[in-house]
């Protein structure tokens, strides 16, 4: 009987793919030490909760480093399920704003007739059904940071009644004429084309334009494959811990399975997944429930220079941009700090080039 190939969750960190992991095989790290290995090469030190190492991920952590301190409005972009809240969340924690609320509303979860009075409050007597008066998740977050996920399920109607709070500071309850001044940071977060919707004349332009001060787009799980083996160490050790099971290990055939899965759901359903994993496993091997059939993911073949320019980025990201130093980019490609600017300059990349490819 043949026997199965098994990855030790320990390997992880020294493989960015499932083709090098077959190489690891033999050294095993247990789980504990990978992710303290992870935590200490300050992959996302500071950001609890975000796991990532690729550089797609850096990028969007370094944005959110840039603007956190800010007070200016920041436009969150993303798929379902890519962990808009956790950056919402961290952009929060960077600011003066920490000690103060962090308070949430998905405007698609809440009926378009109750929507308004979530957001400003009411007065007693304002609607049927208003028997006392209520306060508004505005003046909840008075002082810190408002997250509106799904801000393109709102209203077109009440999107003037944002706008203005977001221009002027000030709102009134349902019911009542008096004004409340509030100095509240929105950070909004969408999974829709707002661009199109406003061609569309399904998303007003001129609150779009105030959103949008700070974009920053959140990558899919598909598109950041060498996250996922980290990932499922990470969910593994999460809800082993709170099952008090020992996990240790995962079959070959089964990480290949997760790693070319196409993950439409993203985190939210690798979450998901390896939660339900968790459950149904008995000893310290993983034991990994079946998949959707899905068709594998093919890679787009690159030209040359697309390959270069692509682990270019990836080394420059991963140094966060430092050229030179023993551990800068140029030694870690292996050449010299001036052949790498030149092969940068004729290659074209940039900080700005980065930027507009991973989050535009």
């Amino acid at each position: 009987m043949k026997r199965a190939t098994v990855i030790d969750f320990g390997s992880v960190s020294s493989f960015r793919s499932v083709e090098h992991a077959r190489s690891s095989l033999g050294s095993y790290v247990g789980l504990d030490e990978q992710l303290e290995i992870f935590w200490r090469e300050g992959c996302c030190d500071g950001f609890e909760g975000i796991i990532g190492s690729t550089c797609s991920m850096r990028l969007v952590l370094d944005h959110v480093l840039t603007v956190g301190p800010t007070t200016c409005t920041v436009l969150i972009q993303g798929e379902t399920g890519t962990g808009k809240e956790l950056i919402a969340r961290a952009i929060h924690m960077q600011s003066e704003r920490r000690t103060r609320p962090f308070v949430k509303l998905n405007c698609a979860a809440i009926p378009v007739d109750l929507l308004e009075s979530e957001l400003f409050g009411h007065e007693r007597g304002a609607f049927t059904g208003a028997v006392i008066q209520r306060i508004g998740r505005f003046e909840a977050a008075d002082g810190g940071t408002l997250f509106l996920d799904e801000i393109g399920d709102m209203p077109l109607g009440l999107q003037a009644k944002l706008l203005r709070v977001l221009q002027e500071h000030e709102f009134e309850r349902l019911g009542s004429t008096r004004t409340h001044r509030v100095d509240v940071r929105v950070v909004a977060a969408t999974n829709q084309d707002l661009a199109a919707m406003v061609a569309e004349k399904e998303f007003r332009m001129d609150l779009y334009y105030r959103l949008n001060v700070f974009p920053i787009a959140i990558p899919p799980l598909r598109s950041r494959l060498d996250d996922i083996p980290l990932l499922v160490a990470h969910f593994v050790q999460k809800f082993a811990q709170q099952m008090s099971k020992q996990i240790s290990k995962i079959p070959m055939h089964a990480m290949e399975t997760l790693v070319q899965y196409p993950w439409p759901g993203n985190i939210r359903e690798l979450q998901n997944l390896i939660e339900r994993a968790v459950i149904l496993t008995r000893g310290d091997m993983l034991q990994v429930p079946s998949l959707p059939s899905v068709t594998p993911i093919q890679a787009e073949p690159l030209t040359l220079a697309e390959a270069d320019r692509d682990h270019i980025l990836k080394v420059l990201g991963e140094s966060n941009w430092v050229m030179g130093g023993s551990s800068g980019a140029a030694a870690r490609l292996g050449v010299k700090r001036t052949t790498l600017i030149a092969k940068m300059k004729k290659l074209g990349v940039s900080r700005e080039m980065a930027r507009s490819r991973f989050a535009g």
